[in-house]
C-alpha cells in the first residue's frame, strides 16, 4: 500500500541515485550509506540516526519492484512536488490534477481540500485512492511503514531478535529462523497509528543477510562445500566438518566418491518450531597443483594400472542420442 507521504519524499535523492538506477546500483548505494550512518558508528549523533532511518525507508521501497513502480507512479502524478490547492486563477493545483485523473473538466466537478473540521479533504481523497475506504470517517487502520535491516548470516540462521529505528521510534522483532536475503517480513501493529480508534498499520521489514564464508542456508538445511584429497576420495576416509555452532562433526566419505557428491548429516542444520534441518556436505576433490619428482613417478605408476579405463566413454555414447 502506498504511503500518503510519498508525494513529499524523494527516495532516489535520499540514496543519491538517479531514477534510472538499476536494482544493483540501488543496493550498493544503500549498503554504503547504511554502513556510514549506522548508529553504532555514530553514537549520539541525532542527524546521522535520522539519515540512517530515512535511508532504510527509501531502500525498503526502491528495493521492491512492485513498490518502486507504485512509488514512481505516485511521484509522477504529483510532479515530484507538493500539491497546492489552486486559487481562482491558479494552474497546476491539487484540484486540477485530480480533476484530470477522474475526468473533471474546467466546468466539471471540483475536489476541495478542507481544514480541520471539513470533510472530503486531502487525506480522505488519498485514502480512497490507495484503499483506505474513501470518505469513511469511522475507525481506519493506519498506513504501513517500510524499513530495511542488515543482519549477519548467523543472526538470520538462528532467528535472532533485531532492533531498528523507524519514524515511529525504536522497534524490536524476532526474525524467522533461516530468513532469506531480500525476504520481506510483516510486523503487525508497528506502522503508523490508526485514525478514529482504528488499529495501527504494519511494518514491512526487508531483511538483507550478509554472506557467510563457509555456509549457505537452504530452508532449514545448511550447505557446506568440503575439500578432500584425491586419496581420501578414492580410498574412503572420515573427515571433520565444522558446524555453525563452532563444533566439529565427523563425516564418512565412501571410497570412490566423486567430486560434487553431496552427503547428508542428519540433524546438523537449523532448528525451528517446524523441526530441525540437516547439513548437506558437498565433496570437492582437490587436485595437487605441484608434485615432487617422487610423487609424480608414484602417481604415473599408479595410473598405469588404469590405462584401459576411459572416464569419458559414456560422454560420447550419450552425445549421439
Amino acid at each position: 500500500m502506498a504511503s500518503q507521504d510519498w508525494f513529499n519524499k524523494d527516495f532516489y535523492a535520499t540514496l543519491g541515485v538517479s531514477k534510472e538506477a538499476s536494482q544493483e546500483d540501488i543496493k550498493k548505494a544503500y549498503r554504503k550509506l547504511a554502513r556510514d550512518l549506522h548508529p553504532d558508528r555514530n553514537p549520539g549523533d541525532a542527524a546521522s540516526e535520522k539519515r540512517f532511518k530515512d535511508v532504510g525507508e527509501a531502500y525498503a521501497v526502491l528495493s521492491s519492484t512492485e513498490d518502486r513502480k507504485q512509488y514512481d507512479a505516485v511521484r509522477a502524478m504529483g510532479g515530484g512536488a507538493r500539491f497546492q490547492a489552486g486559487g481562482a486563477g491558479g494552474a497546476g493545483g491539487f484540484e486540477d490534477i485530480l480533476g484530470g485523473m477522474f475526468g473533471g473538466g474546467g466546468g466539471g466537478t471540483r475536489f476541495q481540500t478542507s481544514g480541520a473540521g471539513g470533510s472530503g479533504g486531502f487525506e480522505d481523497i488519498l485514502s480512497g485512492m490507495f484503499g483506505g475506504g474513501g470518505f469513511n470517517r469511522g475507525p481506519q487502520k493506519g498506513s504501513d511503514l517500510a524499513a530495511a535491516v542488515e543482519v549477519s548470516f548467523r543472526q538470520a540462521a538462528e532467528g535472532a531478535t533485531v532492533a531498528l529505528t523507524t519514524s515511529n521510534g525504536r522497534v524490536s522483532t524476532r526474525l524467522p529462523v533461516g530468513v532469506r536475503d531480500g525476504q520481506r517480513i510483516r510486523v503487525p501493529g508497528k506502522g503508523r497509528a490508526g485514525a478514529n480508534g482504528g488499529p495501527a498499520g504494519d511494518l514491512l521489514l526487508t531483511v538483507h543477510v550478509q554472506k557467510h564464508p563457509v555456509f549457505t542456508a537452504d530452508g532449514l538445511n545448511l550447505r557446506v562445500r568440503v575439500p578432500v584429497r584425491f586419496d581420501e576420495a578414492a580410498l574412503g576416509a572420515q573427515v571433520e566438518v565444522p558446524t555453525l555452532t563452532g563444533d566439529r562433526v565427523k563425516v564418512k566419505v565412501p571410497g570412490g566418491t566423486q567430486s560434487g557428491t553431496t552427503l547428508r548429516v542428519k540433524g546438523k542444520g537449523l532448528s525451528s518450531r517446524k523441526g530441525t534441518g540437516d547439513m548437506l556436505v558437498t565433496i570437492e576433490v582437490m587436485v595437487p597443483q605441484k608434485l615432487s619428482r617422487e610423487s609424480k613417478k608414484a602417481l604415473e605408476a599408479l595410473m598405469s594400472t588404469f590405462r584401459d579405463e576411459d572416464p569419458r566413454e559414456s560422454l560420447f555414447k550419450d552425445s549421439s542420442r
